[in-house]
């Protein structure tokens, strides 16, 4: 099946589950042409559909809760209960249990497309390192407020100028339409007091979740700007890509609470709504967004670090070990090659049309 096939079809079973922004989505189709990477990060469902075809002995491997639809600028901060900064991965829209290399191969892959500005060779091997100190340790999250300086310098370094976060907020147009009810109830339960007046905004964000109903309700509250958002869920592209239809559960709640992490209290799925915080410093990091003075190399291993944080969630230490234990030498980065490929050949037909 071509991309153009495969998005179509994705598309319009997506279109049974939830309501689709039509101009949305459009903006989405041009987005997929302007490079490879955006284009890995718009179309999971593709590479849910092909991945396991192009890397059959890394998909032959232990079931996790994983997160799918996994990249590098897919990691971001939040506060945790203790009003800590936490980093970590950012997104679940796509958690599914499956084998736990495909979070491994899309990340290194991602980070082939995306030209990270490190060695190709040693990004990949900072992602299996990570993964395995990790795994040896039994994970820990990444509390930035005592310990890795190097990565809090990275994470931190968009947070010295939060007006132009709100100024851009703000300047959300309001929605015409009354917002779904369930979103706006979802919305009510995760602001801090009862009674509070607030607009709603539509917000264009993302690229795998562009085309579905998202919403930003802003409020003035003691003294300065509040903002939560409902963003319209559906069952991850994996159940579509393994039947041409159907439907399956919303797992993005349970792989929060079972993963080795400070959780984001405001962070929650309610029913087919996930609803969180934003704010500066709870929010997603762009590569962009980091300074020009990075240590690539470590970024990745942490990235690496907390994947596993994330599949120790549902599955034990040892047993992917000895998985890994039994692997080649060299399988990661040649498995993330070979998507790499996949990729670039979808995004030539993709762009050509």
């Amino acid at each position: 099946m071509k991309i153009a096939k495969a998005t179509e079809r994705y598309e319009a079973w997506l279109g049974r589950h939830l309501k689709i922004v039509e101009k949305d989505l459009h903006f989405k189709h041009e987005q997929m042409r302007t490079g490879a990477f955006p284009f890995m990060r718009a179309t999971y469902y593709r590479w849910a559909q092909i991945w396991r075809d192009v890397c059959p002995e890394a998909a032959a491997a232990p079931e996790a809760l994983a997160v799918g639809d996994l990249h590098v600028e897919n990691f971001g901060t939040w506060r945790d209960v203790e009003g800590r900064l936490i980093w970590g991965i950012n997104d679940f829209d796509e958690a599914w249990t499956m084998p736990y290399t495909n979070d491994l191969i899309r990340l290194a892959t991602s980070a082939l497309l995306a030209n990270m500005g490190c060695d190709r060779k040693e990004g990949i091997a900072a992602i299996l390192k990570g993964y395995l100190e990790a795994l040896e340790a039994g994970g820990r999250p990444f509390a930035l407020a005592e310990h890795h300086a190097s990565l809090r310098t990275m994470a931190v370094a968009r947070l010295h100028e939060p007006e132009q976060y709100w100024e851009k907020l703000h300047a959300l147009e309001e929605v015409e339409e009354e917002p779904p009810a369930g979103a706006l109830k979802a919305i009510a339960r995760l602001m801090p007091e009862r009674g509070l007046h607030w607009r709603v905004g539509h917000r264009v964000a993302g690229l795998g979740s562009l085309g579905r109903q998202r919403y930003v309700a802003l409020s003035e509250w003691r003294g300065g700007s509040i903002a939560r958002e409902a963003k319209a869920l559906a069952p991850s592209a994996c159940i579509w890509a393994e039947t041409g239809g159907g439907t399956a559960p919303i797992h993005y709640q349970e792989i929060l609470d079972c993963a080795v992490r400070c959780r984001d209290p405001f962070v929650r799925l309610q029913r087919r709504w996930i609803v969180r915080r934003l704010a500066p410093d709870c929010s997603r990091i762009e590569l962009s967004a980091l300074p020009k003075e990075r240590d690539e190399v470590r970024l990745l291993l942490a990235m690496g670090w907390e994947t596993a944080n994330v599949h120790l969630g549902s599955v034990k230490a040892r047993v992917l070990l000895n998985d890994l234990k039994k692997r080649p030498r060299g399988w990661l980065p040649g498995a993330a090659r070979r998507m790499e490929k996949a990729v670039l050949a979808d995004f030539e037909d993709y762009s050509t049309r």
